[in-house]
């Protein structure tokens, strides 16, 4: 399948897919969706998150695992299962799929190349929960966009898992919505970057318990209609928030959708489209 949006200001197309647990944890839907994502022909990123591996591993070890508001709290020994299970074995069978339908990939980390460069959150960060220490999590400062390029240039698409360092030695654990954001805000600058958000929804909801209410396009005003009437669900304001930030940095544009829609996303035929208009 030939991924082509129109060019914008003469700027290739690029595209990048952010994919969590919901396919991460079932090998069968991993399975397909990496197959379909091998058949999208252009320029193509893949970031992933976790799944419940890593919170597995933890448990068969002792180590007790910490939850606040939904983030993991990394501490030293779960740095080392998080890195081990997203940087290792998640990440490695991911592009082992991909090169079995002839996709060439390379998984990196955001410490390979310097791709990622990142602090440890600070305790008043708006990213988090002020005076809440998230131990070994970083936010981002700098994506190393020219390796990026360069790669792609090759065609050779990427697999990213989200760990990412300091430069002074020390690895962190980075949201991996987080990682895709930022990868395509630094990529905007030399492509004309989509972002699909994929999740366990078809899209943005009218009704958060009824799949079929997907809202097929929002832009900054209607955002702030729905969110007056309280349509949009609380936990998907934050990532429309993350979607604007984006889009204000340059994305051209963001889809929310399951992953098992890849091409149906990316051809306008599913899920919801964020635009500024």
């Amino acid at each position: 399948m030939d991924f082509s949006p129109l060019r914008d200001g003469g700027k290739e197309p690029l595209l990048i897919v952010k994919i969590g647990g919901n396919i991460i944890d079932d090998e069968e839907k991993l399975s397909s969706f990496l197959s379909l994502f091998a058949s999208i022909e252009g320029n193509k990123i893949l970031v992933h998150g976790g799944g419940k591996l890593a919170t597995q591993l933890a448990s068969q070890l002792g180590i007790e695992q910490q939850l606040i508001n939904g983030r993991r709290i990394t501490d030293a020994e779960t740095l080392k299962i998080v890195t081990m299970v997203y940087a290792g074995y998640i990440n490695k069978n991911i592009v082992a799929q991909l090169q079995s339908h002839n996709c060439n990939a390379i998984g990196l980390t955001g410490v390979d190349g310097n791709l990622l460069q990142a602090h440890k959150r600070l305790l008043d960060s708006p990213l988090g929960d002020s005076g809440i220490d998230y131990g070994f999590v970083g936010d981002i400062d700098a994506v190393n966009s020219g390796l990026l390029q360069n790669l792609l240039e090759e065609n050779i698409s990427m697999v990213i898992a989200p760990i990412t360092h300091t430069k002074e030695g020390q690895l962190l654990n980075t949201n991996a919505d987080t990682v895709a954001q930022e990868i395509a805000k630094a990529m905007s600058k030399i492509y004309n970057v989509t972002l699909v958000y994929s999740f366990e929804k078809s899209g943005v909801l009218e009704n958060s318990e009824d799949d079929t209410t997907v809202i097929k396009q929002i832009d900054q005003e209607s955002y702030k209609d729905l969110k007056q009437k309280g349509v949009i669900f609380a936990g998907m304001i934050p990532k429309l928030d993350n979607a604007f930030t984006a889009l204000n940095s340059g994305v051209k544009k963001i889809i929310i959708g399951k992953a098992e829609h890849i091409h149906q996303l990316i051809k306008g035929e599913a899920g919801t489209t964020i635009i500024n208009k």
